[in-house]
């Protein structure tokens, strides 16, 4: 399956990235508040180019990518955008996590551990990273 984008440069996926890091949601900020610096056991980075896509948080030792969906997916249209996007990256072996906006906000607690149960225990350790 061929994501359902316009393929970009790299240079412009990592550019776009960036952006995206310094503009989170409130959701994000929240998410990532919990999942940052090791605190959970796990390696988390935040708006990573993956291929063509730029994935909301991502563990890389055990390839969950962590999305957060808020009310620009809500739409048909959008259904189907995220539902070959997730499929396009379980075809390259990563495992997909979605959760909405509302989820992240009024029950983090939870959300978190939703995603510390995808992941393996211990945590294996990032290959070439500190």
């Amino acid at each position: 399956m061929t994501p359902a984008r316009t393929p970009r440069s790299p240079k412009a996926v990592k550019a776009r990235a960036k952006e995206l890091r310094q503009a989170q949601t409130a959701a994000e900020r929240v998410l990532w508040d919990r999942l940052r610096n090791r605190g959970q056991g796990a390696k988390f980075r935040r708006q990573v180019p993956i291929g063509p896509f730029i994935v909301d948080f991502y563990c890389p030792a055990s390839r969950l990518v962590v999305e957060i969906d808020g009310e620009v997916h809500a739409g048909e249209t959008r259904a189907a955008l995220d539902k070959a996007r997730t499929e396009w990256l379980e075809e390259r072996g990563y495992r997909v996590a979605r959760f909405r906006n509302e989820d992240i906000t009024d029950r983090p607690d939870a959300v978190l551990g939703a995603i510390l149960a995808q992941l393996p225990s211990p945590v294996p350790r990032e290959r070439g990273r500190g």
